[in-house]
């Protein structure tokens, strides 16, 4: 899993027995993840065309661009930006970027970055074989000279302003879930591909020892698509309300 992580101060308040409240502050805007803006280009949207047609060359073996672009082994990518993942008809995709999709992945600039850096990272049994672009100033490139396709181009990333407050209800149903720990060890594989089980917070927040209400609360925002992060929405929306309350157990007992 890839965690394109904001940078989130948590507040909690109770305004009444029957909900729960989550003002998410958006104080420090840009913890960088694993596979985030880590390049000041990308992250402004200043990523130079001409040099992303030199990288193209990488992947126009199976991909086509540009006026009489059709799919071949892998879809054409014109209009790229806004499209559904695996829903371009009568391209032939896995099964899993076809489940991303239904799971809600979109390809925005910074869905792109994630998958442009480490394909298999954001969706684990892709058929593409290219193994990614580690530099983000590449990775910055190629997507503006992929946004060069779309009808309607794809506006660049913009920092959003701090001080934002976004609130969420949650049922208290939800929240008193007793989350089984054992379980929530078994689930967190993918949640420790990015984060570090020892607490680290080296570009990615750390959720270890975390108040178990703290990560309920979290991750129902990405799910209910309050928290604007389509990767971790996308991964919330495949979990239960059990196995996030697992999830918080298991992390809230790591030290």
């Amino acid at each position: 899993m890839i965690a394109l992580w904001m940078g989130f101060l948590f507040s909690t308040q109770v305004s009444t027995r029957e909900e729960r409240v989550l003002q998410v502050n958006l104080g420090t805007m840009f913890a960088l993840a694993a596979f985030s803006f880590t390049g000041l280009a990308q992250a402004s949207g200043m990523g130079n065309p001409d040099l992303g047609a030199a990288l193209f060359k990488k992947c126009q073996s199976c991909h086509q661009i540009g006026d009489q672009a059709k799919n071949r082994v892998g879809p054409h990518l014109n209009d790229l930006f806004g499209r559904t993942a695996g829903g371009l008809e009568g391209a032939k995709y896995s099964k899993s970027m076809s489940q991303a999709g239904r799971d809600g992945l979109v390809w925005t600039e910074d869905t792109l970055d994630s998958f442009l850096e480490s394909p298999k990272s954001l969706v684990a049994q892709t058929r593409m074989s290219f193994r990614g672009l580690k530099d983000a100033e590449d990775r910055a490139n190629l997507i503006a000279y992929l946004r060069a396709f779309s009808k309607e181009e794809a506006p660049a990333p913009e920092l959003q302003a701090t001080g934002q407050g976004i609130d969420i209800t949650l049922d208290p149903s939800v929240l008193a879930i007793v989350g089984d720990a054992e379980y929530g060890e078994y689930l967190s594989s993918e949640c420790l591909t990015c984060h570090q089980s020892n607490g680290s917070n080296d570009g990615i927040p750390g959720i270890t020892a975390w108040p178990t209400e703290d990560f309920v609360i979290a991750m129902h925002a990405y799910k209910q698509k309050v928290r604007p992060h389509p990767v971790m929405q996308m991964m919330a929306a495949r979990l239960s309300d059990e196995e996030i309350a697992a999830l918080a157990a298991y992390f809230s007992d790591l030290d």
